[in-house]
């Protein structure tokens, strides 16, 4: 049984200090349950949420994207990820995003888990995908650039988090989560 929480905090006061194209920064003033006040910053997202795809082109292997990085002002290896467009479902989101990414689309795309980042100071989602029978599939992405793909096996992840270009902790988690569910589907004989 979970634990007894408190109260949620009443909001004093709310307002934007900054806004961007993607994020919006809102300064809240919160009063606690035990009358403890404090303010708060956090980034809020377009409210449409974002997918994340692990793309199976067979039952042993996923492909992973090459994508600079401006973060970190680099390039680094990851899942095919994106934002949902306004009227899309998340299946239909991932699909369209691993034809822009990958050059791909799948017959069969089940959602595996909703993940967040940093939930202390965002309120963005990101919902984990499995896709499979994939098939050959372009559409023109927002990218600047080609991205480059790699098919990586799956049951190589221990190397693979030794990698230096692979650190994202979403796609981590979406990975071993993954694996996680082939492994289970595969003992039961029901995939592929």
């Amino acid at each position: 049984m979970p634990p007894m929480l408190p109260p949620k905090p009443s909001v004093l006061d709310r307002e934007e200090v900054a806004r961007s194209r993607l994020f919006t920064i809102e300064q809240l003033d919160l009063r606690f349950s035990n009358g403890a006040e404090r303010r708060f910053e956090r980034l809020k997202g377009t409210g449409r949420g974002a997918v994340m795809i692990v793309a199976m082109p067979d039952p042993d292997h996923v492909l992973l994207i090459h994508e600079y990085a401006a973060g970190f002002d680099e390039y680094a290896l990851t899942l095919p990820k994106g934002l949902v467009d306004p009227g899309e479902d998340i299946v239909t989101a991932a699909n369209r995003e691993l034809m822009e990414e990958c050059g791909v689309a799948a017959r069969n795309i089940e959602p595996l888990i909703e993940l967040s980042l940093a939930p202390n100071y965002m309120n963005h989602r990101m919902h984990v995908l499995l896709a499979s029978d994939l098939y050959e599939q372009h559409l023109p992405g927002d990218e600047p650039e080609p991205l480059v793909v790699e098919t990586y096996p799956l049951d190589e992840l221990t190397a693979l988090l030794a990698r230096e270009d692979f650190h994202e902790a979403r796609a981590i988690a979406a990975l071993f989560i993954a694996r996680e569910r082939v492994r289970a589907s595969q003992a039961s004989s029901d995939w592929w």
